[in-house]
């Protein structure tokens, strides 16, 4: 059976709390499933709560035990999933379900497949080394990571991070500042929503912000801030500065 991890950014998770999710068996035949029920209608109660612009459409059993898996959409097209504890007691929002036989093996993909056009460009578009980022304009580590890019840029004229707006079901926001960043493909409206500045309405349609949905969906990116660079190689995390440069260097 392949066995899998659950890595979360800016969640913590206590095992102590999912204790009372797994009763010790008593006889049964250990199969949590089979006791623990969850159905679409219960699980659209239950994500309103974090969000009563979500609507839960589909309720599935994740590869991790003791977990539900929740499709939700928010309105205008803008999907993704919810993880739920057997009690009933956590969401999990940011997360990367991870097979622990890959641990140690980096996830890759084909870099010459990104859609570069697409992206909003930081730092200059002959730089030798590139970095596609997933990012959320409300995603509060998407922002620290901006930040520190910046800082990249003016130390190293060879590294471009290439920008495609990926905004999260569950900031509900997000959607539109990204669709208004991307109709103007401008750095300037995307730093304003990094910095909680008023974003104007956008001035175009949906196409582009349902293309990187698309994209991450592909890639099984569920979470920001996520990086793939020039290699392939992909992870997820928010990294300061120089660690991001050795990270880039790291081939």
């Amino acid at each position: 059976m392949k066995k899998t991890i659950l890595v979360t950014t800016g969640v913590v998770l206590l095992l102590s709390s999912l204790a009372g999710a797994f009763p010790p068996p008593q006889g049964g035949s250990g199969d949590c499933a089979s006791c623990h029920k969850l159905d679409k209608k219960e699980a659209d109660l239950l994500v309103k709560k974090l969000n009563p612009a979500l609507t839960a459409t589909e309720v599935r059993q994740p590869p991790v035990k003791g977990l539900w898996q929740i499709e939700v959409e928010a309105g205008e097209g803008k999907k993704g999933a919810l993880l739920l504890d057997y009690a009933k007691k956590h969401f999990i929002v940011l997360s990367q379900l991870i097979p622990i036989d890959a641990i140690g093996k980096p996830r890759k993909t084909d870099f010459s497949k990104l859609p570069l056009k697409d992206a909003i460009v930081l730092g200059a578009k002959d730089a030798k080394k590139k970095v596609v980022v997933f990012t959320d304009p409300d995603c509060p580590y998407c922002k620290k990571l901006h930040e520190e890019t910046k800082q990249v840029i003016e130390k190293r004229k060879d590294i471009a991070f290439y920008l495609i707006l990926y905004p999260l079901p569950m900031h509900k926001d997000a959607y539109k500042k990204a669709q208004a960043v991307l109709c103007e493909k401008s750095l300037a409206l995307l730093d304003d929503a990094f910095s909680g500045k008023t974003v104007p309405e956008p001035t175009c349609g949906k196409e582009q912000v349902e293309k990187n949905l698309a994209l991450a969906k592909d890639l099984d990116i569920n979470g920001t801030p996520t990086l793939i660079r020039d290699d392939g190689t992909m992870i997820s995390a928010y990294l300061p500065a120089d660690k991001l440069i050795e990270w880039i260097d790291g081939k």
